[in-house]
């Protein structure tokens, strides 16, 4: 039997929360997803056309729609993670981390032995973690090492064991490291309070410890017993370290789990921290790599779900950048301010540095990569149908209203290219007029280009605000360029960016790759033009002391200028000293010339 149409399945599917499936014309899986109603969720793909072209790509292969009704939206978010992470369809959001991590094991047993595993044994032993890196796990061991001596053997210390005396105390008990349960050395009660006191620990709880080895520090002292004293307070100096360490905020949060996304066009990060009597108990990022165009809304939803499922995690508050709805068993807060928000920074710090790493990493081993991310993002950012790979920026320079020129830099796949700069000198407009100036230079550039038939930029960038922008514009609309080319103005002061027929400029995040591409461009216009500038003020003023010399070319100026620094010191030589830089015949004429000027 075929499958029913599309409209036909979209006609019978229900109200009801859920989870849907897309499968293509062979039956494999496409796409999973969740929604709150799933008729009108599945719906939406069809009714219209999406600005993200994989999915539209995606909406033309399905053929067959599955769908599983749960009883809360909740429970559609559960299920979709776990089907995500089951089926990998194609055009799903991809987690990029799918190792084992350590835990630190409290093994079920009479004196219990602590130590670091990736498995999971289901046998009544404790487990606390996973840790995000083994370098975490020993440098807990080592703390728990310093503050307490447990055993290390695998001896069976049964009470029956050991009044039969069957094991003997090893090297760790002679040098210190072990209190000898194997002989009867130590009490189970005595060991048992050392295990409490490092579960304690392991739950980010430091308070009990220090305060029984305080007291114990005390009673040593009072006692005359000096060096045990010493002992305990390393013991207090290492946890108190520790505890420094690990402690960003006042020790009232606790248990609370916090989350923050950083994305760009191609990939998401997610950092969890989890807080523990007012320390950071445990750091995490989760990477996703994008499939389609998935808001932050959705990955930090997806993301929240895979951790707490990864990292065991049951804390009944979780701190987000923005409202989530888990439900009401999961209290959400989103701070504005205090020791909350404080935290929730920082999480957003470590999502960025995460990224940051990644992105330095693939601009060394994937240049090409690189470059594509940083179009995508840039198309996004600025609103273009396309990637902007070939972006021309204007600038126009006049000190004074003196010898305006303009220039054109050229920017190829985010980088410049420098043999494509074009500077202009001012030929139509009279006097300091940037509007005029930047009509003409605007109009000859593409005119050229038309004629010329060179492939025209995908982004024009005018230096300066609407009035640049409008004057520009009347150039670009009489070449019939309108909606071919797109073009921007960027006002100096607050780098507001203007659109053509828009009122309202567009501001970019003031880090964004956007932004400092585009300044990049800008600034390497200003400085092309004052350049240009420049070196026209300078021949201007050459000029206008050498052009009535015959038969007195501007290099032989120029050169005679470099030697004698000033054309002052120029008419004060003798005709020999001209002469030994020029030659005799040139010598003649240039003392002829200032001898027939001075009065």
């Amino acid at each position: 039997m075929n499958n029913p149409s599309i409209e036909l399945q979209l006609q019978t599917l229900p109200d009801n929360p859920g989870v849907y499936q897309y499968y293509d014309k062979d039956g494999k899986i496409l796409y999973v997803g969740k929604a709150k109603n799933l008729k009108k969720r599945v719906s939406s793909y069809f009714n219209k056309i999406h600005d993200n072209g994989k999915t539209n790509v995606l909406v033309k292969k399905i053929v067959t729609i599955k769908h599983i009704v749960v009883s809360s939206e909740q429970d559609a978010l559960l299920l979709e993670n776990n089907l995500i992470k089951k089926l990998q369809p194609r055009y799903n959001v991809l987690l990029r981390d799918d190792k084992t991590y350590p835990w630190i094991c409290i093994k079920k047993e009479p004196f219990s032995r602590i130590f670091p595993t990736r498995r999971m044994v289901k046998d009544g032993s404790e487990y606390f973690g996973p840790y995000t890196s083994f370098k975490t796990v020993h440098t807990i061991m080592d703390l728990i090492k310093e503050l307490y001596q447990l055993r290390t053997c695998n001896y069976d210390l049964s009470e029956n064991n050991i009044n039969a005396h069957k094991f003997k105390v090893c090297l760790e008990y002679h040098i210190g490291n072990c209190k000898g349960p194997c002989e009867g050395l130590e009490t189970q009660d005595e060991y048992q309070k050392k295990i409490e006191a490092i579960r304690q620990i392991l739950k980010g709880n430091f308070k009990d410890s220090m305060r029984d080895f305080k007291k114990q520090m005390n009673e040593y002292a009072a006692e005359m017993r000096f060096e045990e004293a010493q002992r305990i307070k390393e013991k207090i100096d290492v946890l108190e370290n520790y505890q420094s360490y690990s402690t960003v905020l006042n020790p009232k949060i606790s248990n609370i789990d916090v989350f923050s996304i950083v994305s760009d066009e191609a990939m998401a990060y997610v950092n969890f921290l989890q807080i523990s009597h007012g320390a950071i108990i445990r750091s995490f990022t989760l990477e996703l790599k994008k499939k389609l165009d998935e808001t932050d809304q959705e990955l930090l939803e997806l993301a929240v779900v895979e951790l707490r499922e990864r990292f065991n995690l049951t804390s009944k508050e979780i701190i987000l950048p923005f409202a989530l709805d888990f439900g009401d068993k999961i209290k959400v807060t989103v701070p504005q301010l205090g020791d909350k928000k404080q935290i929730l920074d920082l999480s957003e710090r470590n999502a960025k540095y995460q990224r940051l790493e990644q992105l330095k990493q693939i601009q060394i081993v994937d240049p090409e990569r690189h470059t594509n991310r940083i179009m995508a993002q840039m198309q996004k950012d600025l609103r273009l149908s396309v990637e902007p790979r070939h972006i021309e920026c204007f600038d126009n320079s006049n000190i004074q209203g003196t010898n305006p020129v303009s220039a054109c830099v050229v920017f190829k796949d985010g980088k410049p290219s420098k043999k494509d700069y074009r500077h202009f000198n001012i030929k139509t407009v009279e006097g300091p007029n940037d509007f005029a100036s930047m009509e003409e230079v605007v109009y000859r550039r593409y005119k050229r280009m038309l004629d010329e038939n060179q492939p025209l930029p995908q982004l024009i960038i005018i230096d300066g605000g609407k009035g640049q922008l409008s004057s520009a514009l009347k150039s670009i609309d009489d070449l019939g360029l309108r909606g071919k080319v797109a073009i921007i103005g960027i006002a100096k002061r607050l780098e507001e960016l203007f659109y053509p027929g828009d009122s309202v400029p567009l501001y970019l995040d003031k880090k964004s790759e956007t932004l400092k591409i585009i300044q990049h461009l800008r600034n390497e216009a200003h400085r092309f033009g004052i350049t240009h500038h420049r070196d026209k003020r300078s021949k201007s003023a050459l000029n206008s002391t050498i052009e009535l010399i015959p038969g007195i070319g501007e290099k032989t100026m120029l050169t005679l200028l470099k030697h004698f620094k000033s054309v002052k010191r120029l008419k004060l030589a003798t005709e020999k000293e001209i002469s030994e830089v020029v030659g005799a015949s040139k010598a003649k004429k240039i003392s002829d010339f200032y001898n027939i000027s001075k009065p």
